[in-house]
């Protein structure tokens, strides 16, 4: 994939960039004002898209034999149907437009949107340690587990954007291998999917463990306590650290921190030295005093943050 950018107020000259851009499709509307404005970045095989559609239309598409997230920031997105379910699309929300295998059709009025496409084999690849199988990783739901989760996707999505416009990331397999993991990593932190169902379902840990690590994981950006993490699984303060002693062997302050390790690792092996620090990047993650920070660090992956953002 290519970065690009297209302005338009011809319909006709639209659909056709449409097909091209994206899948077959066919697109209608009544208005004889007519202004998109479309830009991409992109790398190897992800893109995020910019659209503007400045007017209303109705599309109806083939599938697009990729993963293919929508965040609608401006106007809505109506009767939008695929799979067997329709659903309505307004500012904030951030969807999985469609099964990579499935059409869908529906109606743009006057939205403005970024859409996320990449390769479905990138989310078994990055899920596939432990699996039973090697069936294809397949999201369950269009929505995300929650509005929070949501929002470090969408996070996620803008740092990626920014990083695949870097000419430095552009230039090294590597970084960019990096930037696809962790935007697989997010995906299926995000949605329900057919790998963490296998996992819930061998995972022997009991559920105030499974939802007290559920809610860590899509709130890892947000500055959470104890009694917020025993209140999403259900349980008193003293039963969730019961829990986590016996089947986590760590307390949840403690397996929280590692969570947040791992989010500054993925984003510091992402990152370009010249333009990000290791404060910035653990700041984004709660650290606030880089010494406790780097000592964790280096006990959990053996080589100090500086090292990893240096290679």
């Amino acid at each position: 994939m290519e970065s690009m950018h297209f302005e338009s107020r011809d319909l006709a000259r639209t659909e056709e960039f449409l097909n091209k851009a994206y899948t077959k499709m066919q697109i209608g509307g009544r208005t004889t004002e007519v202004r998109t404005r479309i830009s991409r970045t992109a790398a190897d095989s992800i893109s995020v898209d910019r659209l503007e559609m400045g007017f209303e239309l109705s599309y109806d598409a083939n599938p697009l034999e990729k993963i293919c997230l929508c965040e609608v920031s401006s106007g809505t997105i109506t009767d939008h149907a695929t799979d067997g379910w329709t659903d309505e699309f307004r500012p904030g929300d951030l969807v999985s437009l469609a099964p990579p295998d499935r059409p869908y059709a529906g109606r743009i009025r006057r939205a403005t949107y970024t859409i996320t496409m990449f390769d479905p084999a990138l989310l078994t690849r990055v899920a596939g340690a432990g699996r039973k199988d090697d069936s294809p990783v397949r999201l369950l739901s269009h929505r995300p587990y929650s509005r929070p989760a949501a929002r470090q996707l969408s996070r996620t999505i803008a740092y990626l954007s920014e990083q695949l416009s870097n000419p430095a990331v552009q230039a090294s397999p590597l970084v960019r291998a990096s930037v696809a993991q962790l935007l697989a990593s997010s995906v299926l932190a995000a949605f329900p999917n057919t790998a963490a169902a296998e996992r819930a379902g061998a995972d022997p840990r009991p559920s105030t463990v499974r939802r007290a690590l559920a809610f860590m994981e899509s709130n890892l950006d947000q500055a959470i306590t104890i009694a917020d993490i025993a209140a999403a699984a259900g349980v008193t303060v003293r039963a969730v650290q019961t829990a986590f002693q016996r089947h986590v062997g760590a307390t949840p302050l403690a397996e929280l921190r590692r969570l947040r390790l791992a989010e500054v690792r993925s984003e510091l092996l992402a990152a370009d030295p010249a333009e990000r620090t290791v404060a910035e990047v653990a700041v984004r993650w709660g650290f606030h005093h880089h010494g406790r920070m780097a000592a964790a660090y280096l006990e959990q992956y053996g080589e100090l943050p500086s090292t990893t953002l240096s290679r």
